[in-house]
């Protein structure tokens, strides 16, 4: 079970932006990922909870961020519910998608996990449900992913397999490379791995993830 803490800042201007504390787990009915955000300070600043299934799809997903919520999961392509900081009003929506993004390194494991991409194949279209900085605004993105390689590096606990992604934005035509091993983001855009107490998972592991605790 995968256990660490990413540092997160914005890809453009390299402001730091915080810490995310995560821990996930692989099992047999799919993956979850859990984490808790902090401002620079050092102070709470947000939360996910982030479950899918075995073919990537979000069974539940619930983020936490400047006072709002938003729950959702793929139903009818996705759907979700936005709670304002009140808790008076709840704004429900749905997309023809298959899943979620946004700044947390789980959405790029998602992603990824939902395409199973083959080294050198051809990149695959994708749109996704954006939750964006910092109140959680929903918003429809497409994007192009394509998976350039995948090489076997040596290390203490034994080979790691890493994938090499690229992800193009094709609203704005711009691409990145996100770097992931198993169920860890290396490195992304504004994402940098800082401490990992065990090495990554794989999802063909057995380890039964409703053992995971919060």
């Amino acid at each position: 079970m995968p256990r660490g803490r990413y540092s997160l800042h914005d890809p453009h201007d390299h402001t730091p932006l915080g810490e995310e504390h995560f821990h996930c787990a692989p099992g047999p009915s799919g993956w979850r990922y859990v984490a808790q955000l902090t401002t620079p300070d050092g102070d709470h600043r947000g939360s996910l909870d982030l479950a899918v299934d075995a073919l990537g799809r979000p069974i539940r997903m619930e983020a936490n961020a400047g006072g709002w919520q938003v729950r959702g999961a793929a139903i009818d392509g996705v759907t979700w519910v936005r709670t304002d900081p009140a808790g008076a009003e709840a704004t429900e929506g749905n997309v023809a998608a298959p899943g979620f993004t946004g700044s947390s390194p789980a959405f790029l494991i998602a992603t990824a996990r939902l395409l199973r991409l083959t080294p050198g194949a051809p990149a695959t279209r994708v749109r996704l449900l954006a939750l964006t900085d910092p109140v959680l605004a929903p918003r429809t993105v497409d994007q192009a992913w394509a998976l350039l390689s995948r090489a076997e590096h040596p290390t203490d606990s034994g080979p790691l397999v890493v994938d090499e992604y690229q992800v193009t934005a094709l609203d704005t035509g711009e691409v990145h490379t996100v770097h992931i091993a198993g169920d860890v983001v290396l490195s992304a855009p504004g994402i940098e791995l800082e401490h990992l107490e065990t090495p990554p998972s794989t999802f063909e592991d057995s380890d039964d993830s409703d053992d995971f605790e919060d």
